[in-house]
C-alpha cells in the first residue's frame, strides 16, 4: 500500500459497493453509498454528507467496533456505550464471589477505579480502498480450488501487513465483499487498553434472560459503558496506569428526549455475516443439517453447565459468559429454522434459480460458460451434508472442551509459528498472536475441570455413534465402557498441567518438539488427532476455493439476468441501515406496539430469575420518580423500542440515531421472527430491538447515582 492515510480516506469503493435497490428500507448499506439512498426523502434531517464524507470528520468517526459488537463514543474522553451482553465477558472476568459485578453491577466513580476489560479491543474505521485487482492478480483459471484459496489468503495478508507497516499503530483487514469477486482493504485505529466504567446489575442488563431473548415485548436494560485509553502521546498501547483517555475525532451527542412511534431512525455499525446471495442448496444445508445440529448440541451444553453451577456460585461465574453466548446462538438458530420452514425460503430461492437456469440455457454461449454453475455449487453443499456428522462433531470436540481447546490451540500455534509469518493461519501471525494468547488465557481462567469432563465425555458419546469416527484410532477412548472411560478421563485431568495458568503461558512459547516432551495427556491427544484436523482445514479451504469462484461467476450472471446490481452481504464492515419506530403483527389479530415501559418491568417481575428487579427500581416506580426521563404519552419511563431497520449479529451495540444523528437508543436484538434476517428480509416482520436512551439515563443517573456519566455526556 503506497497511498498515505489522507489519500486513502478519500478513496471510495467503486468496484464492489454497487448501485442499490429501490427498496431502501431493506439493506445493510456500505456507508460510501449513502448519497444514493435519498435519505432526506425518507426523513433524515441532517445532511447525508455529515454522516459520511471522506474529506472531513463526520458521524461515522464516532462509531467503533468493540470485539464482535458495535459501540459509540458518547463523550470527548473516550467513553463508549455498548450492550451489557457485549461487555458481559469483561464484567464476568472481573467478578468473583467477593466482588460479584454481574449480580451487583459495577460503577467507577473515578478514572482510577475503572478496571481492565480483559481481551477487549476497540477499532475505528479510518479508511478503505478497493484492492480487488491486487487480490485476484495472484489467481488463474488453472489453479486447483485449494491453491486458489491459499493464494488469495496470502495475498490478503501481504496487503494487510504492508498497510500496517505504512500506517504505524493501525490495523488493516482485507474484507471479501462479493465472494471470489471483490475485496476492500480497511484501515482501523486499533485500541487495546479498554476499561469497564459502568454496568447495571444483570437483573437489569439481562432482565428476562433466555425466556425473553429474541422476543418482543422486551424490558431489558441491555447497556454498559466502557472507556478507550491510549498512551500519553496518543498511540495505541496495552494497559498502563500512565495511559490517558482516547479522544475521538467525533462523538455522538445523546438526545435525552428519545423517540416516538413513527419517528425516523438509522443504525450504523458492524453487522456480522448474512447469506442473502447464497443458493437454495446452501439454505437446505442450513435447514436440514447445520442449524438442527447447533440447536441440539448447544442446548445440551447449556444444560450441563447450568447443572454444574446450580449450587456453586464460583462455578456458575465461570460458565455465565459461555452459557449466554451459546443460548443466544441456540435460540437464534431455532428462530432461523422456524423462519426457513414457515416462509419456505429455500423453495422460493430454488424457484428463482430455476428461472436463472432457464435464462442461462437459452443462449448457447451462456450455457457453455455458466450452464453448470448452480449444479456445481449444489454439489459442494451435498458433500458438506454427507460429511457433516463426522466433521461437525470433530470440530466441536475441540470447542466444547476447554482442555481440548487449549491443547489443540497451543500445539497448532506452535506448528504454525515454525512457518514464515505470511504462511501461518491468521490467529498465529505476529500481528494477531498476542491477542490469541490473551483469549486462550481467559478460556483457561474459566475452566472448571468437573464440567469440562462432562462435556468432553458427551462429545465422545456423539462421536462413538458415527461409523466414520470409529475408524479414527485417536478416538478409541470413545468406544470404552462408561466406567473405563470415566477412569481414563479422570486420570487425564489429574495429570494435565493445562489447569495451571503459568504453565499455559509458558506452553505458548514452546516448539512442537518441546510440547511433545512435556508428555501432557491432553497435548498428547491433540497431537495424535492433529492430522485429522489438518485434513478438515484443507478440505474447508478446498470447498471455499470452489465456492468463491462459483459464487463470483454466479453474481455476474445474476446481475445480467436481473439487469440490476446488489448490495453485498454483511461481512463485519461498516454499514448503515434505516427505518422507523414501528410495531408489527406476528400473527393473525395480534399487533405489538413499538415502545415498552417501566410498568412492563414491574408487571413481569416475579422475584425469581430471570425476572428479578432491584428494589430501588420498584420503589422509584411506585413513587413515580422519573425525573426528566418520563414520556408524557406513556406516563412512564420508556424501556425498549422496536423499529424496522435491517440488522444482524454484530449490530449489537449499534447506536440508534434520530433524524439529526443523535443517540436515542442502543440496538441489542431482533424479534424472533426476524432471526431469518440473515437469509432474507421481510417488511412485515423484520424488526430490531433496542434499549431506549431514556431508560439508560434513568438507570445510570437516577437509580444508581452515576450523575458524573450523564454530565460527561452533556445530559444535565
Amino acid at each position: 500500500m503506497s497511498e498515505p492515510l489522507e489519500k486513502l480516506r478519500a478513496i471510495v469503493v467503486c468496484c464492489c459497493l454497487l448501485p442499490l435497490s429501490a427498496n431502501a428500507d431493506e439493506g445493510m448499506y456500505p456507508v460510501s453509498e449513502i448519497e444514493q439512498l435519498n435519505l432526506p426523502a425518507k426523513g433524515l434531517v441532517m445532511s447525508p454528507g455529515d454522516i459520511f464524507n471522506p474529506d472531513q470528520v463526520c458521524l461515522i468517526d464516532g462509531i467503533c467496533k468493540v470485539n464482535g459488537c458495535t459501540g459509540s463514543f458518547v463523550s470527548p474522553n473516550g467513553l463508549i456505550i455498548t450492550n451489557h451482553h457485549c461487555a458481559y465477558r469483561a464484567i464476568q472476568s472481573a467478578s468473583s464471589t467477593e466482588h460479584d459485578y454481574l449480580a451487583n453491577g459495577f460503577q467507577a466513580k473515578t478514572g482510577a477505579a475503572e478496571i481492565p476489560a480483559k481481551g477487549y479491543t476497540v477499532r475505528i474505521t479510518e479508511a478503505f480502498s478497493d484492492v480487488s485487482d491486487k487480490v485476484l492478480s495472484v489467481v488463474d483459471d488453472g489453479m486447483e480450488a485449494t491453491q486458489r484459496t491459499k493464494a488469495i489468503d496470502q495475498r490478503r495478508k501481504e496487503l494487510e501487513k504492508s498497510a500496517e507497516q505504512q500506517n504505524a499503530g493501525m490495523r488493516a483487514e482485507v474484507a471479501e465483499m462479493f465472494a471470489g469477486k471483490t475485496y476492500v482493504l480497511f484501515l482501523y485505529t486499533y485500541i487495546t487498553d479498554v476499561r469497564l466504567v459502568f454496568a447495571p446489575p444483570a437483573s437489569v442488563g439481562e432482565f428476562g434472560g433466555d425466556t425473553d431473548n429474541w422476543e418482543w415485548p422486551r424490558h431489558t436494560g441491555d447497556f454498559s459503558f466502557l472507556r478507550a485509553y491510549v498512551a500519553p502521546d496518543g498511540s495505541t498501547a496495552n494497559y498502563s496506569k500512565e495511559n490517558i483517555p482516547y479522544q475521538p475525532k467525533r462523538f455522538i451527542q445523546v438526545d435525552p428526549n428519545g423517540v416516538d412511534e413513527g419517528d425516523f431512525v438509522m443504525l450504523i455499525g458492524y453487522p456480522g455475516r448474512t447469506a442473502r446471495h447464497k443458493t437454495a442448496s446452501f439454505l437446505s444445508y442450513e435447514q436440514s443439517v447445520r442449524l438442527p445440529f447447533i440447536v441440539d448440541l448447544y442446548d445440551w451444553q447449556i444444560q450441563q453447565m447450568e447443572a454444574a453451577g446450580k449450587d456453586n456460585r464460583a462455578v456458575a461465574l465461570k460458565h455465565t459468559s459461555r452459557i449466554k453466548s451459546l443460548a443466544n446462538v441456540e435460540k437464534r438458530s431455532r428462530g432461523q429454522l422456524k423462519g426457513l420452514r414457515r416462509a419456505k425460503i429455500a423453495a422460493h430461492r430454488a424457484a428463482q434459480e430455476a428461472k436463472l437456469q432457464a435464462y442461462i440455457d437459452s443462449d448457447p454461449d451462456r450455457k457453455k460458460q455458466s450452464g453448470r454453475l448452480l449444479a456445481d455449487i449444489n454439489q459442494v453443499y451435498a458433500e458438506m451434508g454427507e460429511a457433516a456428522p463426522l466433521e461437525l462433531n470433530l470440530q466441536n470436540l475441540i470447542s466444547a472442551s476447554r482442555m481440548m481447546n487449549l491443547a489443540f490451540t497451543m500445539y497448532d500455534s506452535s506448528v504454525e509459528r515454525q512457518k514464515p509469518d505470511l504462511q501461518r493461519e491468521s490467529p498465529y501471525m505476529d500481528r494477531n498472536f498476542e491477542l490469541t494468547k490473551k483469549r486462550q488465557l481467559l478460556t483457561q481462567q474459566d475452566l472448571d475441570p468437573g464440567t469440562d469432563k462432562v462435556l468432553l465425555s458427551g462429545m465422545l458419546d456423539r462421536l462413538n455413534a458415527i461409523p466414520e469416527a470409529k475408524q479414527i484410532d485417536a478416538l478409541r477412548v470413545a468406544a470404552l465402557t462408561d466406567e473405563l472411560r470415566r477412569n481414563y478421563l479422570d486420570s487425564m485431568y489429574r495429570q494435565s498441567w493445562l489447569i495451571d495458568k503459568a504453565y499455559v503461558e509458558k506452553g505458548f512459547e514452546k516448539s512442537p518438539a518441546e510440547l511433545k516432551e512435556l508428555d501432557d495427556p491432553f497435548l498428547n491427544w491433540a497431537i495424535e488427532l492433529y492430522p485429522h484436523y489438518l485434513e478438515l482445514r484443507e478440505k474447508g479451504k478446498e470447498r471455499n476455493g470452489r465456492l468463491d469462484q462459483l459464487y463470483g461467476e454466479l453474481v455476474s450472471v445474476k446481475q445480467e439476468f436481473q439487469n440490476a446490481n446488489f448490495v453485498p452481504d454483511a461481512n463485519a464492515t461498516l454499514r448503515l441501515t434505516f427505518g422507523r419506530v414501528k410495531g408489527y403483527s406476528p400473527e393473525d389479530a395480534v399487533y405489538k406496539s413499538p415502545i415498552t415501559s417501566l410498568q412492563g418491568v414491574v408487571d413481569k417481575t416475579t422475584g425469581e430469575t430471570p425476572f428479578i428487579t432491584p428494589q430501588k427500581i420498584l420503589d422509584m416506580h411506585a413513587k413515580k420518580e422519573f425525573g426528566r426521563f418520563k414520556n408524557e404519552k406513556l406516563g412512564d419511563v420508556p424501556v425498549a423500542i422496536l423499529y424496522d431497520t435491517d440488522t444482524t449479529g454484530g449490530n449489537s451495540g449499534s447506536p440508534i440515531l434520530n433524524a439529526e444523528g443523535e443517540l436515542v437508543g442502543v440496538n441489542f436484538d431482533r424479534a424472533f421472527e426476524a432471526t431469518i434476517n440473515d437469509f432474507a428480509w421481510n417488511a412485515s416482520y423484520s424488526r430490531s430491538i433496542g434499549v431506549d436512551i431514556r431508560y439508560v439515563l434513568w438507570i445510570t443517573g437516577n437509580v444508581f447515582g452515576a450523575r458524573e456519566l450523564l454530565n460527561e455526556m452533556g445530559v444535565n
